[in-house]
């Protein structure tokens, strides 16, 4: 499904974020990552941020939304299905938080080179990309073998 404006941009953006603070507040619960609580707790209210600040650019930028047209740009590359922790094991679930980021920092990334003519929803998903960013080297830092069962946060 092609995102055509403004409006469909912002739209999407929320969909990616509650998708992944629900993920992220789901892992935040899991048991087997209790030594991880505080980073998921973290993306999550990052998420959470995200939202606030995406509504806000939406409701201030509302008169701009209908006459700024966007093409060729595509939910497909983004859409990722939902996964239940509670089916996954550790390496799993970092994995799939760092598709999570990867995810969300190639949308806003492109996002805000469609919507340029805009420059206040560019900035908005630039930051949105910043803290995805940051997850990800967080992510990064975690060292994780097979069959071991803690790892360490660096």
């Amino acid at each position: 499904m092609p995102i055509t404006n403004f409006g469909g941009l912002l739209n999407f953006a929320e969909e990616i974020e509650k998708q992944d603070m629900a993920f992220y507040n789901s892992v935040a619960d899991n048991q087997d990552m209790s030594d991880l609580c505080d980073l998921f707790q973290g993306f999550a209210k990052d998420c959470k941020k995200n939202i606030v600040h995406i509504l806000r650019t939406r409701r201030e930028n509302v008169t701009e939304m209908i006459l700024e047209p966007i093409r060729d740009f595509f939910r497909k590359p983004f859409v990722l299905e939902a996964q239940n922790d509670k089916e996954m094991d550790r390496a799993q679930i970092l994995d799939y938080s760092k598709k999570l980021e990867t995810r969300a920092i190639d949308y806003y990334t492109e996002g805000a080179v469609k919507i340029k003519a805009l420059p206040e929803v560019a900035q908005a998903l630039k930051l949105a990309r910043k803290k995805r960013i940051a997850h990800t080297t967080k992510l990064s830092g975690i060292q994780y073998k097979t069959g071991r069962k803690k790892e360490k946060f660096l």
